[in-house]
């Protein structure tokens, strides 16, 4: 059967987001990462910067944890007794789910290929790229910080596999995760599109 929902993960500065919306393009089906990042605001009522940030990145307690003890959960006394980032991942899970069940699309990051795990018509594509290629990317999209290029990498790489881990207890950017993996310096962004867009359409047997 056919592919019909595109997962895309990927690496800070990987063009992974470029990679989706190209693929949604081609597809012409909805593509969600901001969008997805606005329903899940609806739904909690959160601001959409705190959101993008907790909904798919790793506190640094969170990331202890993750590595301590695989499954572990932080907890205080708010939202019926889950801490704000379970409550987040809750709604981002529904949320998830719901669009989904609407129809083909494209979804960008948000541990969706693991929310969607038990679903036959899915794609898993991960999007990486060497660091060099990577950290001349951030600096000419995002501009200059006071932190080193690399040493931004760096720290949102290690959220996001923190983030990963502790929710999917699995690990991120690990081939056996995904049904792709693909440099996107090497293949670049408009033939990783056409590759996705190949496969989700004529998958073996």
């Amino acid at each position: 059967m056919s592919k019909q929902i595109i997962t895309i993960s990927r690496e800070f500065g990987s063009g992974g987001r470029s990679v989706g919306k190209r693929v949604a393009e081609l597809l012409d089906v909805p593509y969600y990462d901001k969008k997805l990042v606005e329903q899940v605001a609806v739904e909690t009522g959160f601001d959409e910067k705190f959101i993008e940030q907790e909904g798919e990145y790793a506190s640094p307690w969170q990331s202890l944890l993750s590595y301590a003890f695989p499954g572990a959960r932080l907890r205080h006394p708010v939202n019926s007794g889950l801490s704000t980032a379970d409550f987040l991942w809750v709604i981002q899970c529904r949320v998830i789910l719901d669009l989904a069940e609407k129809g083909p699309c494209v979804l960008v990051g948000r541990c969706a290929d693991y929310i969607l795990r038990d679903r036959e018509d899915v794609l898993n594509v991960f999007i990486h790229a060497p660091i060099p290629y990577r950290a001349d990317r951030v600096v000419r999209l995002y501009g200059e910080s006071d932190q080193s290029p690399e040493k931004r990498l760096e720290e949102k790489d290690r959220r996001r596999r923190a983030y990963y881990k502790h929710y999917a207890n699995r690990d991120w950017g690990m081939g056996q995760n995904y049904h792709l993996s693909l440099d996107s310096s090497l293949v670049g962004v408009e033939r990783c599109a056409q590759l996705i867009l190949d496969v989700a359409r004529n998958p073996e047997p």
